[in-house]
Formats: structure tokens, C-alpha cells, sequence
């Protein structure tokens, strides 16, 4: 059965020929208009991911976005303003996953969807659980939990932090995580992960300004550092 993914474009030209891109690569896609009949839609459809602008009439994307986070996981890809860095990390900080910026190229937006649809498949088998002090992941169940209670984290964040933490210890580039966390096999963008990292933080650290789990490797990137006898 073919992925589904939801479409929110208020210029019906563009999405005609988004439409098209995401047909001719097999999908079948669920078209939104403004953000009210998105959130309307999404109720009542099954999709697989969300492809999201955030300049709508009305309710805009960040609205949506927030709206959708509040009941489900499902990948969003936001498109925003080329160059608008400020819509790029408000959308991430919203839990969107990623973002594509207009004019897109075809190619890469086609490779942003298969990257995210990918993601939802999972992988190889991983370890029943990882304990890392008073941080506990279950790499199976999709589920973190700090000091017994449990962990509200995004798709993305969750598996940024499984990823870690079956490499504990281990440097990791920017562009690594964009390869084994969100599936890009190009340069991306560092920003998804900083501000994916910064989110994670918030929910995992004790105090997020002076990290003690996931600490920043200055020039390099980032590392998970297991406790003594935390594994």
C-alpha cells in the first residue's frame, strides 16, 4: 500500500505540481489548502507524513504543526522562505523533522520525503535497553524515561538520542548525524541537528546550559558520554 502524505500548499500551482512530484514517485498524497482544513484532515486521515508551509492563510504552519505535535509523532517537513533562518529553527523548535526552502529543487525535496518515510520503517535489531545514570532508552519500544518517569519526546529527538546512545562516547560530525539519524546522504543543513540537540537537552539534562549526558565536542560536534558504570 502506497505512503500517504498530506500536502498544505495555499498556491494551488505549486501544489499541482507537488502533487505530481509525489505521485510520479508512487505516493498518494491528501491535499489541505489553509491550516484550518489541514488539522481538520489530519484528523480524519491516515497519513504517513506531513508536508507543511508555513505561510498559510489564516492558521499558519507553526499553528498546524503545533496542533498535529499534540496528538502524534508523524514526520513534518516544513517549506519556508529561502534563506529565512528564523522560520527555519521556529519550525524545528515546533517538532517539525525537517524543512525545504522555496524555490525547492525537485530532487532534493523527493529525497527529504524518502529520507523521513524511511526513518518510519526503523532498522537494524538494537539493544532491549540502554541505561546511560538516570537516563534509560528502549531502542525497540521507541520509549526513553529519566528517573522512572517517562520522556515526551519527538520521532526525531528520540531517535537522535537512541542513535547516541548505542554509541556512547563516540564524536559525532553534524553531517554524520544527518546521515544515520535523519537518512541524508548529502551535506544537510548542521541547524536540524543543533536545534534538535538544544530540544533534547531541555528534556534530558539536568541543566541544559552545562550538559553532563550530550556535550558539544568544540570544532567537531557532539557526544554522548556514558557515566561511570551507567551502561
Amino acid at each position: 500500500m502506497a505512503d500517504t502524505v498530506m500536502l498544505v500548499e495555499d498556491d494551488h500551482s505549486v501544489r499541482a505540481l507537488v502533487r505530481m512530484l509525489l505521485e510520479d514517485e508512487g505516493l498518494s498524497v491528501v491535499e489541505a489548502a489553509t491550516g484550518t482544513q489541514a488539522v481538520e484532515r489530519f484528523a480524519i486521515t491516515s497519513v504517513d507524513l506531513v508536508l507543511l508551509d508555513i505561510r498559510l492563510p489564516g492558521m499558519n504552519g507553526f499553528e498546524v504543526c503545533r496542533q498535529i505535535r499534540r496528538t502524534s509523532d508523524v514526520p513534518i517537513i516544513m517549506v519556508t522562505a529561502q534563506h529565512d533562518s528564523h522560520d527555519v529553527v521556529a519550525g524545528l523548535e515546533m517538532g517539525a523533522d525537517d524543512y525545504v526552502t522555496k524555490p525547492f529543487n525537485d530532487r532534493e525535496l523527493l529525497a527529504r520525503v524518502r529520507a523521513q518515510l524511511r526513518r518510519r520503517t526503523g532498522g537494524l535489531a538494537a539493544p532491549s535497553a540502554i541505561v546511560l545514570g538516570d537516563i534509560e532508552v528502549r531502542p525497540e519500544e521507541g520509549r526513553a524515561s529519566k528517573c522512572g518517569e517517562e520522556l515526551s519526546l519527538t520521532k526525531t529527538e528520540f531517535q537522535l538520542l537512541s542513535h547516541m546512545a548505542q554509541h556512547p562516547n563516540r564524536v559525532w560530525t553534524r553531517d554524520q548525524l544527518l546521515e544515520h539519524v535523519w537518512g541524508y546522504t548529502y551535506q544537510g543543513d548542521g541547524r536540524l541537528v543543533d536545534t534538535h540537540i538544544a530540544r533534547l537537552r531541555a528534556k534530558v539534562e539536568t541543566d541544559p546550559s552545562n550538559p553532563d549526558l550530550i556535550q558539544t565536542v568544540r570544532g567537531i560536534g557532539y557526544r554522548l558520554s556514558s557515566p561511570p558504570g551507567g551502561r
